[in-house]
């Protein structure tokens, strides 16, 4: 089972890279992000790698991250969802953004990706949203607030004031954050007036 490979790139396709590991060539499927960051031919690349061994093909999916690597297999864990629509999902949100999505049960975010339609979309929020805090890496310690604001169970201050931001322009996400950091700095037991100052400040820098 391979890992992980590390060599030079020898040609970077529309959805996959050819990894030169002395002398042995392999084919490397990827996000289109994935693709993006990957460097350019001749320069060397370290890529987490899944490995899918079926009856009539052997098939390895390449990832710049463990996490995404993660989330990949995370998302083929909902009903509807192989590795095609998984590396799409990929392609347009990043773990963090995946995870903040899922949390906010952003329905449209996640329709972004080719090949994802609403019912599609739908099963990936409601089949994830217990298991986002785990695979949001750095963004997890805001999970579980967006998570309350997306159920609409968030405390009527925090609610107020991700309303408040969103009427001022700000996406539902940038407003959660801000209202994440808010809570931080101003305690549990602000208010909606304290939490919008405060998050207007975070977002201004």
């Amino acid at each position: 089972m391979i890992g992980k490979l590390k060599g030079l790139i020898d040609e970077i396709g529309d959805d996959h890279v050819l990894i030169d590991v002395q002398g042995v060539c392999y084919v490397a499927y990827c996000s289109a992000r994935t693709l993006s960051r990957i460097g350019s031919a001749g320069e060397r690349v370290t890529l987490f790698i899944e490995t899918y061994v079926r009856e009539d093909q052997l098939k390895l999916f390449g990832f710049l991250t463990a996490l995404e690597r993660e989330w990949f297999l995370l998302l083929q864990s909902v009903q509807g969802v192989g590795s095609k629509v998984a590396l799409a999902v990929l392609s347009t949100l990043p773990p963090a953004d995946l995870a903040n999505a899922i949390a906010l049960q952003d329905k449209a975010a996640v329709s972004r990706a080719p090949g994802v339609g609403p019912k599609v979309a739908i099963r990936i929020l409601t089949e994830l949203k217990n298991k986002a805090p785990a695979f949001a890496g750095e963004a997890g310690t805001t999970i579980g607030l967006k998570q309350e604001i997306g159920e609409g169970v968030a405390s009527a201050p925090v609610a107020d004031a991700v309303s408040a931001l969103t009427n001022l322009g700000y996406s539902r996400d940038q407003a959660a954050n801000a209202v994440a950091a808010a809570l931080k700095n101003g305690g549990e037991d602000a208010d909606s007036a304290r939490l919008i100052r405060l998050g207007l400040k975070e977002l201004s820098r």
